[in-house]
Protein backbone atom coordinates (compact mmCIF):
# COMPACT_ATOMS: atom_id res chain seq x y z
CA UNK A 1 0.00 0.00 0.00
CA UNK A 2 1.24 3.47 -0.86
CA UNK A 3 1.22 5.80 2.10
CA UNK A 4 3.27 7.85 4.50
CA UNK A 5 3.92 7.63 8.24
CA UNK A 6 6.01 9.58 10.75
CA UNK A 7 8.88 7.19 9.98
CA UNK A 8 8.96 8.66 6.47
CA UNK A 9 9.93 12.04 7.95
CA UNK A 10 13.31 10.67 9.09
CA UNK A 11 16.04 12.58 7.29
CA UNK A 12 13.89 15.66 6.68
CA UNK A 13 14.03 18.99 8.43
CA UNK A 14 10.78 19.39 10.35
CA UNK A 15 8.71 21.65 10.68
CA UNK A 16 8.90 23.02 7.15
CA UNK A 17 6.89 24.30 4.22
CA UNK A 18 9.39 23.31 1.52
CA UNK A 19 8.40 22.46 -2.01
CA UNK A 20 9.09 18.92 -3.22
CA UNK A 21 12.10 19.26 -5.54
CA UNK A 22 13.59 16.07 -6.97
CA UNK A 23 16.05 14.77 -9.55
CA UNK A 24 14.62 12.70 -12.42
CA UNK A 25 15.87 11.21 -15.67
CA UNK A 26 14.18 13.21 -18.44
CA UNK A 27 14.84 12.49 -22.10
CA UNK A 28 17.71 10.22 -21.09
CA UNK A 29 19.49 12.86 -18.96
CA UNK A 30 19.76 13.21 -15.18
CA UNK A 31 17.92 16.41 -14.35
CA UNK A 32 17.99 18.21 -11.00
CA UNK A 33 15.66 21.01 -9.82
CA UNK A 34 12.40 19.36 -10.87
CA UNK A 35 9.38 20.59 -8.91
CA UNK A 36 6.67 18.03 -8.13
CA UNK A 37 3.36 19.91 -8.17
CA UNK A 38 0.31 17.65 -7.81
CA UNK A 39 -1.93 20.72 -7.97
CA UNK A 40 -1.00 21.54 -11.56
CA UNK A 41 -2.37 19.93 -14.68
CA UNK A 42 0.49 20.23 -17.17
CA UNK A 43 4.18 19.51 -17.20
CA UNK A 44 6.33 22.56 -17.89
CA UNK A 45 9.90 22.87 -19.17
CA UNK A 46 11.95 26.04 -18.68
CA UNK A 47 14.84 27.42 -20.81
CA UNK A 48 17.70 25.78 -18.85
CA UNK A 49 16.36 22.29 -19.53
CA UNK A 50 15.35 23.12 -23.12
CA UNK A 51 18.92 24.24 -23.83
CA UNK A 52 20.47 21.42 -21.80
CA UNK A 53 18.62 18.81 -23.85
CA UNK A 54 19.79 20.55 -27.06
CA UNK A 55 16.21 20.92 -28.26
CA UNK A 56 15.45 23.01 -31.31
CA UNK A 57 12.26 24.78 -32.40
CA UNK A 58 11.62 22.04 -34.98
CA UNK A 59 11.47 19.47 -32.13
CA UNK A 60 8.35 21.19 -30.78
CA UNK A 61 4.72 20.87 -31.76
CA UNK A 62 2.33 23.82 -31.55
CA UNK A 63 0.80 24.77 -28.21
CA UNK A 64 -1.11 28.05 -28.21
CA UNK A 65 -2.73 28.46 -24.79
CA UNK A 66 -1.01 31.11 -22.66
CA UNK A 67 0.27 30.29 -19.16
CA UNK A 68 0.91 32.40 -16.05
CA UNK A 69 4.53 32.44 -14.78
CA UNK A 70 5.74 32.39 -11.17
CA UNK A 71 6.10 36.15 -11.50
CA UNK A 72 2.40 36.47 -12.45
CA UNK A 73 3.10 37.36 -16.08
CA UNK A 74 1.27 35.82 -19.03
CA UNK A 75 3.66 33.65 -21.05
CA UNK A 76 3.11 32.34 -24.57
CA UNK A 77 4.64 28.85 -24.82
CA UNK A 78 7.26 28.06 -27.46
CA UNK A 79 5.50 24.76 -28.04
CA UNK A 80 5.13 21.27 -26.66
CA UNK A 81 7.33 18.16 -26.68
CA UNK A 82 6.75 14.57 -25.58
CA UNK A 83 9.64 13.15 -23.53
CA UNK A 84 10.18 10.10 -21.34
CA UNK A 85 10.67 10.43 -17.60
CA UNK A 86 12.45 7.42 -16.13
CA UNK A 87 11.97 6.58 -12.47
CA UNK A 88 13.87 3.43 -11.56
CA UNK A 89 13.10 1.04 -14.39
CA UNK A 90 9.67 2.60 -15.01
CA UNK A 91 9.31 5.01 -17.95
CA UNK A 92 6.38 7.39 -18.39
CA UNK A 93 6.06 9.66 -21.41
CA UNK A 94 4.67 13.12 -20.77
CA UNK A 95 3.98 16.24 -22.83
CA UNK A 96 6.02 19.20 -21.61
CA UNK A 97 4.90 22.73 -22.39
CA UNK A 98 8.08 24.67 -23.21
CA UNK A 99 8.11 28.28 -22.00
CA UNK A 100 10.55 31.18 -22.03
CA UNK A 101 10.09 32.40 -18.48
CA UNK A 102 12.10 32.60 -15.30
CA UNK A 103 11.73 29.73 -12.86
CA UNK A 104 13.94 28.54 -10.02
CA UNK A 105 13.23 25.04 -11.40
CA UNK A 106 14.11 23.53 -14.77
CA UNK A 107 10.82 21.62 -15.02
CA UNK A 108 7.55 20.99 -13.24
CA UNK A 109 5.99 17.54 -13.16
CA UNK A 110 2.34 17.34 -12.20
CA UNK A 111 -0.51 15.03 -11.37
CA UNK A 112 -0.47 13.71 -14.95
CA UNK A 113 3.00 12.24 -14.33
CA UNK A 114 2.05 11.09 -10.83
CA UNK A 115 -1.10 9.35 -12.11
CA UNK A 116 0.69 7.70 -15.04
CA UNK A 117 3.33 6.38 -12.62
CA UNK A 118 0.68 5.32 -10.08
CA UNK A 119 2.49 7.51 -7.55
CA UNK A 120 1.60 9.59 -4.53
CA UNK A 121 3.63 12.53 -3.28
CA UNK A 122 4.04 14.24 0.06
CA UNK A 123 5.73 17.58 0.56
CA UNK A 124 5.63 16.98 4.33
CA UNK A 125 7.60 13.74 3.95
CA UNK A 126 9.63 15.05 0.97
CA UNK A 127 8.95 11.92 -1.07
CA UNK A 128 7.20 10.46 -4.07
CA UNK A 129 6.20 6.81 -3.68
CA UNK A 130 5.21 4.52 -6.53
CA UNK A 131 4.64 0.79 -7.03
CA UNK A 132 7.12 -1.18 -9.13
CA UNK A 133 7.09 -4.96 -9.58
CA UNK A 134 5.46 -5.63 -6.21
CA UNK A 135 7.62 -3.13 -4.31
CA UNK A 136 7.11 0.44 -3.18
CA UNK A 137 9.88 2.65 -4.57
CA UNK A 138 10.70 6.21 -3.50
CA UNK A 139 12.02 9.38 -5.05
CA UNK A 140 13.39 11.52 -2.24
CA UNK A 141 13.19 15.30 -2.35
CA UNK A 142 16.13 17.63 -1.83
CA UNK A 143 15.11 20.13 0.85
CA UNK A 144 18.37 22.09 0.67
CA UNK A 145 17.85 22.60 -3.06
CA UNK A 146 14.19 23.53 -2.54
CA UNK A 147 15.16 26.19 0.00
CA UNK A 148 17.99 27.55 -2.14
CA UNK A 149 15.79 27.98 -5.18
CA UNK A 150 12.90 29.49 -3.25
CA UNK A 151 15.28 32.18 -1.96
CA UNK A 152 16.41 32.71 -5.56
CA UNK A 153 12.80 33.09 -6.72
CA UNK A 154 11.89 35.50 -3.93
CA UNK A 155 14.93 37.68 -4.58
CA UNK A 156 13.79 38.11 -8.23
CA UNK A 157 10.29 39.32 -7.32
CA UNK A 158 9.88 43.08 -7.60
CA UNK A 159 9.66 44.86 -4.28
CA UNK A 160 6.21 45.96 -3.31
CA UNK A 161 5.97 49.72 -3.26
CA UNK A 162 4.77 51.16 0.03
CA UNK A 163 1.19 52.26 0.00
CA UNK A 164 0.63 56.02 0.04
CA UNK A 165 -3.04 55.75 0.82
CA UNK A 166 -4.56 55.11 4.21
CA UNK A 167 -7.61 53.07 4.94
CA UNK A 168 -10.32 54.44 7.26
CA UNK A 169 -8.20 57.54 7.88
CA UNK A 170 -5.53 55.61 9.80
Amino acid sequence: MLGFSNENKVGTIQLHDDALVVALKIGGYDVKRVLVDPGSAMEVMYPDLYKGLNLKPEDLTAYNSPLVSFEGKTVTPRGQIRLPIQTGSDIVEVDFIVVDAYSPYVAIVTRLWLHALGAVSSTLHQKVKYPLEGWVKEVIGDQAMARQYMVSAISRWPSAEPSTSTENGL
